[in-house]
């Protein structure tokens, strides 16, 4: 993805004074802090091979890791290839996710996916977005995670932890998970752009959650626009 150069006249957050102090020093030093606290980030969605990483990610929408990590062991066990899962079927395949959120949904697109794997690209999974998103069930987001994880690009999958924490850091004041996609790829620097993803995921999900975030014990408090703005 083509990186855009910041000619100040983008989009900003909604608390101006976040955006000024989320400049090129500061964003910087988050995810200099994050990624020291977490040197090796990565997806806690449990899988065997790239085609089942994107099952588990199709599985993912609406639904914790944690409860899809319930559910695939067992699948995974008996259908970890395109050419299984077709042949496993979809009746089949409902009972190894029916603890899964819109299961008879995900399941049906699974099969189609898996299908067009098999006949198009000979079982194996595409490593461009266009090629992604022309499989059944798989959006910008679910591609992005598969380029990301499976293929170490440096792209940006925006979910609702990063969301948030792109608002709270100042990083972004995107309405949608596009626009907080694009706003992220201009300012992360390069060297951490890879692994932002993932440092910004798990510092939402483990630390600034929506509810009570964790201010006290945060790593990021000196550099956060919320205390740095309670400051005289």
């Amino acid at each position: 993805m083509t990186r855009k150069k910041n000619t100040g006249t983008e989009r900003k957050p909604e608390n101006e004074n976040s955006w000024r102090e989320a400049g090129g020093r500061t964003i910087s030093r988050i995810f200099e802090i994050l990624s020291k606290n977490c040197p090796e980030p990565k997806t806690e969605l449990e899988s065997v091979n790239t085609y089942t990483l994107l099952v588990a990610v199709m599985l993912s929408a609406q639904m914790t890791d944690k409860g899809v990590n319930k559910a695939t062991p067992e699948l995974f066990a008996v259908a970890d290839t395109p050419e299984k899962m077709t042949a496993l079927g979809e009746e089949k395949l409902r009972n190894y996710i029916k603890s899964v959120n819109l299961y008879p949904t995900k399941a049906k697109r699974i099969i189609e996916t898996s299908k067009i794997l098999t006949e198009r690209f000979k079982g194996q999974v595409p490593s461009t977005r266009e090629e992604l998103e022309s499989l059944p069930g798989v959006g910008r987001k679910t591609a992005n995670v598969i380029l990301n994880c499976a293929f170490g690009k440096p792209v940006m999958p925006v979910d609702t932890h990063i969301l948030r924490v792109s608002h709270r850091l100042g990083l972004s004041g995107g309405k949608t998970p596009k626009e907080v996609e694009e706003d992220l790829m201009k300012i992360i620097p390069e060297v951490y752009l890879k692994d932002a993803h993932h440092l910004l995921l798990l510092h939402g999900r483990y630390v600034c959650t929506a509810r009570s975030p964790k201010c006290g014990s945060c790593i990021l408090s000196p550099v956060c626009p919320k205390n740095l703005e309670a400051k005289p």
